[in-house]
């Protein structure tokens, strides 16, 4: 049996690694009575955790908030990661993060044991993040409470702007957050069309309060690779269509999962279905496929494309 001081330790880790914990569980991981349970949670408490109690049969608990945040229980491999998280935050693409996660990351740094410092500063040192782009912007507090939501498994209701800007008010089941190609996106069930969705965080408008708390469904499949699937192409304004002339794992380093999605058609031809939001981006990235293609969607791509032929033409003649 351990210790009631190591126990306190584990009975807050446990309590910080999930939203509700059944009193008989908790006293069956740390090998106690729920008597001993009952005791330790009044001892957190007393140090300023707001640990709630739930009636019933079996009782049950759950680390709430408080007046004021309580320390954190981390080990090193959580600690490095916040410190990493943290320091790229001040560069990121989430809308006003930047100074927090500075003053949070001094506070880190000031109680790291110099291992665990010296493993944050030597990662930071062979690092880069090169300037980002295009990179959509994200309100912190929008973030914050999209990702409370699914956590909590409560429904949303938000307005949203599609890619040519109409709004429409959206109900929704929401699962999952997922950064890809430089967007935060939102994965979750739309009630009204009875169907998943994947959404674009820059273009929510979340409203409040949240809606009551839903039975969680299955995932059509990992959250990811879900995501990958629909914003390669529907979530850009210009979504397009190519048959590439050579067979699928020559051209397999241009359509990584931020980019493209490729379907081999037979051993020396496949299809690559992609989007951007404006022509330019689009031509430019099907001109580093490097093998010859067709167009098939969409139509104006074709035209644009000889409208930029026509311009590295003159670029090429002035030079010579």
């Amino acid at each position: 049996m351990l210790e009631t001081s190591a126990r306190l330790l584990r009975m807050l880790s446990l309590l910080q690694s999930r939203r509700d914990w059944g009193g008989p569980e908790l006293a069956q991981r740390l090998d106690v009575t729920a008597r001993t349970v009952r005791r330790d949670v009044e001892r957190l408490r007393a140090l300023g955790y707001p640990v709630h109690a739930t009636s019933g049969t079996a009782g049950g608990y759950r680390l709430g908030a408080g007046a004021r945040l309580p320390p954190l229980l981390l080990d090193d491999e959580e600690a490095v990661a916040v410190a990493l998280c943290l320091r790229t935050g001040a560069g990121g693409t989430v809308e006003g993060i930047e100074e927090t996660s500075v003053r949070a990351l001094a506070k880190l740094e000031q109680v790291l044991p110099s291992r665990l410092r010296h493993r944050v500063q030597a990662m930071q040192a062979v690092t880069v993040q090169p300037p980002r782009p295009g990179a959509s912007v994200v309100a912190q507090q929008v973030l914050t409470a999209l990702g409370a939501a699914c956590r909590d498994h409560e429904r949303l209701r938000f307005d949203y702007r599609d890619h040519g800007g109409t709004t429409t008010r959206r109900t929704v089941e929401p699962y999952r957050l997922v950064h890809h190609g430089r967007r935060w996106y939102l994965l979750a069930y739309d009630t009204e069309r009875d169907d998943w969705r994947t959404f674009r965080v820059d273009r929510i408008a979340p409203m409040s309060p949240t809606g009551p708390r839903f039975t969680p469904r299955e995932l059509p499949e990992d959250a990811a690779a879900y995501v990958a699937k629909g914003v390669t192409s529907r979530a850009y304004r210009y979504q397009a269509r190519l048959v590439l002339h050579a067979p699928a794992e020559v051209v397999t380093r241009f359509a990584w999962s931020g980019f493209g999605m490729l379907t081999a058609l037979d051993e020396n031809t496949c299809e690559l279905r992609t989007g951007f939001e404006t022509l330019d981006s689009l031509a430019m990235y099907v001109g580093m496929v490097g093998v010859e293609f067709e167009v098939r969607e969409p139509p104006e791509l074709a035209a644009h494309l000889r409208a930029v032929a026509a311009r590295l033409t003159r670029a090429a003649d002035a030079a010579g």
